[in-house]
């Protein structure tokens, strides 16, 4: 069974800084794509990152430049570093395993697509002031 530990989150101002961490445990495979994912109050989930074992990496476009997802193998841990946070970056961030996701290729690019049926953490909150 896999297990997915956020931590890292907390209430910075517009401009500052703040790096997730995902601690994973229980899977015995590299076949994974994994992700951050972050949903605001009343909104839908929606894909911030993810990171296929090819090292494909793709952002969504309003944080591009910003944030920077990365793993540590040797400490099965996935991190989120947030810089020059906004207040619209206000959210529960969690991240995901999914053994079973799709790739997909176009426009000189790779990445891996999480599903619903993925393994997710528990969620850390981000708070950002203006």
């Amino acid at each position: 069974q896999v297990q997915l530990v956020e931590s890292g989150g907390g209430s910075v101002q517009a401009g500052g800084s703040l790096r997730l961490s995902c601690a994973a445990s229980g899977y015995t495979s590299s076949r994974y794509c994994w992700g951050w994912f972050r949903q605001a109050p009343g909104k839908g989930r929606d894909r911030v990152a993810t990171i296929d074992m090819f090292r494909n990496i793709n952002y969504v476009d309003s944080v591009k430049g910003r944030f920077t997802i990365s793993q540590d193998n040797a400490k099965n841990t996935l991190y989120l570093q947030m810089n020059s946070l906004k207040p619209e970056d206000t959210a529960m961030y969690y991240c995901a395993a999914d053994p079973l996701a799709p790739g997909y290729c176009g426009g000189g690019a790779c990445y891996c697509s999480v599903r619903q049926d993925a393994y997710w953490g528990q969620g850390t909150q981000v708070t950002v002031s203006s």
